[in-house]
């Protein structure tokens, strides 16, 4: 059987890119297999997450391409030279825009930290989503998987799923409650998802 083959985008830890890893390995991603791993920032610890799962991976630096533009051209070489199916933004923090978005409909999955339509958008990401919805105080947080367009957090959405908000939380243990009921459950589902339906197109 032909497996998609999967990209991740990171920038920092790669916690998501690891769920993904993980969930591979149980055999929870029969239709998808992350062939590349690409980060815009030097010394992301993800690179190592890769490089530990035996997955080739290379970084491409904004500042160093010199410009959106030519940013995204070189990252659509690497995808195109990878033989991409499915990519995956997994805390991915440059923007990209319609330009590159465009050439992928229905292809790039990116996961968000909250329940969208709340505390998305430019400007929400990390910590600061939690601390807006602590701020809030609102009593039920989530993550939501969804497609990625032009628009920062605005693309149709995949999956959703909540997550309580408890007295005495901090930014940093809601992140880590999101994470663990959510965000690591969600991604790779919905990367399955994705993946056996591009399979079946094929």
């Amino acid at each position: 059987m032909r497996k998609a083959r999967i990209a991740v985008l990171v920038s920092g830890g790669g916690t998501n890119l690891q769920a993904i890893l993980d969930a591979q390995a149980r055999g929870e991603i029969p239709h998808g297999e992350v062939t590349l791993v690409i980060s815009d920032r030097s010394g992301a610890y993800a690179l190592e997450r890769a490089k530990a799962a035996g997955v080739a991976s290379l970084e491409i630096n904004k500042k160093a391409c010199g410009g959106q533009a030519p940013f995204e051209e070189k990252l659509t070489a690497a995808l195109e030279e990878n033989r991409t199916d499915v990519i995956v933004l997994a805390g991915f923090l440059s923007i990209l825009t319609e330009n590159f978005t465009a050439r992928y409909p229905r292809r790039i999955l990116n996961v968000h930290p909250s329940l969208i339509p709340s505390f998305c958008g430019a400007g929400f990401y990390g910590l600061k989503v939690h601390e807006a919805a602590l701020e809030r105080g609102v009593k039920v947080t989530g993550a939501t998987v969804h497609f990625v367009n032009e628009i920062p957090d605005g693309g149709e959405i995949i999956a959703q799923k909540a997550v309580d908000i408890l007295p005495g939380d901090t930014p940093e243990i809601l992140q880590r409650r999101v994470m663990e009921q959510a965000e690591w459950i969600l991604l790779p589902r919905s990367v399955e998802e994705v993946s056996a339906q591009l399979c079946a197109q094929a």
